[in-house]
């Protein structure tokens, strides 16, 4: 694959930048296209050939595609052109991955990049994926719902969407004349591949294996935790957000496409230690619970914020559980994606004894 040398260029300087555990030198960065050939839509299989193979420390930087102007009766380019987007802003992989890559049938609609093959990731190990930079691939998203959408299914009764320009220097969305959002890019979608006996998972609602947690506090400098079922790990990505409510009512945020840059560090044999996903930013650790009972899942979320100080901050069932009532703030990252996430957030600076975190912001 051929890139620009500034291109190039830059991912050194970041590779040069970023800290990395004694145990985890630093290879060369790698970059993934996403191509017809790097893209699975609407699935997270177990049994895909991994598109490619990095080492743990090894900057890998993704390019993903936003499933917008993919899952209607319109090519890409005729989309966006209903929203003001000329035709040589559309993204050409866009318009090439719409015309090879049919979604796989009953499952979701997103596109997903990868997988990428983790060497040394087995079953039963945790994997970290650090979110090491998140970038911008067009100065545009969209927001679309539908009646029988979201929160409210019944609020409307016509498909509606939004081109909602962005305004990547001042990093704000211009939703209208009046109102701007700030920008927070997350990836909504990543994932490790389900167990083996299993096959394949639709991309739409999330599970142990990540998938579609639409937490956006998954922003550059934060990390997720997910359990390894498959050797290799093999790691997808998608579904990438501009910015996003909690909840993420409507069923859609502002859906763009993204370049995320991912460090992989394999912990091995932790995975057992984690029901669901888990998460961290330099502020936070992050519980989750999933259920498609929100009041379930909310009861996992406790569950797994209590796990979590009993493992990793020594406390009793009891103090545990106290400490989360007092300090910590649970919050529902979505509730429009078949399963519901609720997520702890607990703060670090209740705690005398800090761990050092590899971010500084």
């Amino acid at each position: 694959m051929r890139f620009p040398l500034a291109y190039l260029g830059a991912l050194l300087a970041l590779a040069a930048a970023t800290p990395v555990t004694p145990a985890h030198a630093q290879q060369p960065p790698v970059i993934v296209q996403s191509r017809p050939e790097t893209v699975v839509r609407g699935e997270i299989p177990a049994n895909r050939p991994p598109i490619m193979r990095v080492k743990p420390g090894q900057l890998v930087t993704i390019d993903t595609l936003s499933h917008q102007g993919m899952n209607t009766g319109d090519d890409p380019i005729a989309f966006f052109a209903r929203g003001g987007i000329a035709a040589n802003d559309v993204l050409k992989d866009a318009v090439d991955v719409y015309g090879r890559v049919k979604p796989a049938p009953g499952m979701g609609a997103h596109v997903l990049t990868g997988p990428v093959y983790i060497e040394g990731a087995e079953p039963g190990d945790m994997l970290e994926v650090r979110v090491i930079d998140v970038k911008h691939r067009v100065p545009y998203g969209v927001n679309a719902t539908n009646k029988g959408s979201g929160v409210l299914p019944e609020l409307l009764n016509d498909p509606v969407f939004r081109i909602i320009r962005l305004d990547l220097e001042r990093n704000v969305a211009l939703f209208s004349p009046e109102i701007e959002v700030p920008l927070a890019p997350f990836m909504g979608i990543m994932a490790v591949a389900p167990p083996a006996d299993i096959t394949t998972v639709s991309s739409r609602p999330p599970g142990a294996f990540g998938g579609n947690l639409d937490l956006k506090q998954l922003t550059k400098g934060a990390t997720l935790y997910l359990p390894v079922f498959n050797m290799g790990a093999l790691f997808f990505t998608g579904d990438a957000h501009s910015a996003q409510g909690d909840g993420e009512i409507d069923g859609t945020a502002i859906e763009t496409s993204l370049t995320p840059t991912f460090q992989f560090i394999v912990h091995k044999a932790k995975g057992g230690n984690l029901t669901w996903p888990r998460a961290e930013t330099p502020t936070h650790y992050i519980a989750m619970g999933v259920d498609k009972d929100l009041n379930l899942a909310m009861k996992a979320a406790a569950q797994e914020t209590v796990n979590f100080l009993m493992q990793e901050k020594g406390l009793s069932a009891r103090d545990a559980y106290q400490l989360a009532s007092i300090a910590v703030d649970f919050r529902v990252a979505e509730a429009v994606n078949l399963n519901q996430v609720v997520y702890g957030m607990i703060p670090k600076q209740v705690f005398k004894k800090q761990t050092p975190y590899w971010y500084k912001p």
